[in-house]
């Protein structure tokens, strides 16, 4: 876990900004969000028009416990109690029925509701002074890149956040993974934090993932986790070569070196070596692609890392960051 900064009475002021209706960034094991009353209508709605993001993409609802559950929905399939004993808290969000205490201002006017328990000190001290739950997407611009810092936050949001709780650099490093538990068999709806293995190790049988979502959840818009640079997706063996060739056509080229070409030496504007670890990878990957976007790169260049365990939810950001820009 990141270091924790934020004092007793940092965490007081912030659950008061919950009470009074505003917005504040939370740090989580994932990425930082940005928190509102899950109760209040109008605070939800503030975070739509902070984010830019569309009113019918769904939140998260995040609450201090387990135990919390059956507060906030209903039908929960032995599934979600399984789920939940094992990973919360932890990097997974379980979407089930909305119960009477979450507005659809929340959900995306869905009759179902994306909760988890975050796994993170600070936030969970925020939920324990705050007595409720607290809505909170990633705490940027929509679709834009994930932050994992409070400065990110302060520096993405500025004046559209009212007060940010510090607490280090995210340990995961990318959002939760969300799971679809209304239906008969779970579903992998967005990959994340916790890793299909892990889940089918609990479950006892294979989770599918689907290309399109029945269910709208957050981060699935087609292009997401972007970085203000075009992302570009290429063959690993063919990087070095794809990338010296747009930064000889005049592109100012950012490159995510795989391990397999550490000792390669890359004609580019810059160049960010990927670990070797996944766990390390999935930490830094929002963190490089904005340090990429700070050195004045438009194009980054970049493979897909194998699709298993945390590769897979890299492998989902990177295609999302790649993905169509929407047109003016």
């Amino acid at each position: 876990m990141g270091t924790v900064t934020a004092s007793a009475s940092e965490i007081e002021k912030a659950a008061e900004v919950l009470r009074a209706g505003g917005l504040v960034g939370v740090p989580t094991e994932t990425v930082y969000g940005l928190g509102a009353d899950a109760e209040n209508p109008v605070a939800v709605s503030r975070i739509f028009q902070v984010k830019g993001r569309p009113s019918s993409h769904p939140l998260i609802v995040h609450i201090g416990s387990a135990e919390q559950l059956d507060e906030w929905v209903q039908d929960v399939p032995a599934s979600a109690r399984l789920l939940g004993r094992h990973f919360w808290p932890g990097p997974l969000t379980l979407v089930l029925r909305r119960g009477p205490r979450v507005p659809l201002e929340a959900t995306g006017g869905l009759e179902t509701v994306a909760v988890r328990v975050p796994d993170h000190p600070v936030a969970l001290a925020l939920l324990s002074a705050f007595g409720g739950g607290v809505t909170a997407p990633s705490a940027n611009r929509f679709g834009q890149v994930s932050p994992t810092t409070a400065s990110d936050v302060r520096a993405e949001l500025g004046d559209g956040v009212d007060f940010v709780l510090d607490g280090g650099s995210c340990e995961v490093g990318v959002e939760s993974t969300i799971v679809d538990v209304t239906g008969e068999i779970p579903t992998i709806l967005r990959p994340g934090g916790v890793t299909r293995e892990d889940l089918e190790a609990v479950l006892g049988y294979p989770l599918t993932v689907p290309a399109v979502s029945r269910v709208r959840v957050p981060g699935q818009h087609p292009s997401h986790y972007a970085p203000s640079a075009r992302v570009v997706l290429v063959e690993p063996e063919k990087i070095v070569d794809e990338a010296e060739a747009a930064q000889e056509l005049g592109h100012r080229v950012g490159v995510f070196l795989p391990a397999s070409f550490a000792d390669a030496e890359v004609k580019a504007h810059a160049v960010v070596p990927v670990p070797r670890s996944s766990a390390a990878y999935a930490r830094g990957l929002y963190g490089f692609l904005r340090e990429l976007d700070q050195k004045g790169c438009d194009l980054i260049v970049v493979s897909l890392p194998p699709e298993e365990g945390l590769g897979l939810a890299i492998a989902n950001r990177l295609r999302r960051a790649a993905g169509p820009r929407p047109t003016a």
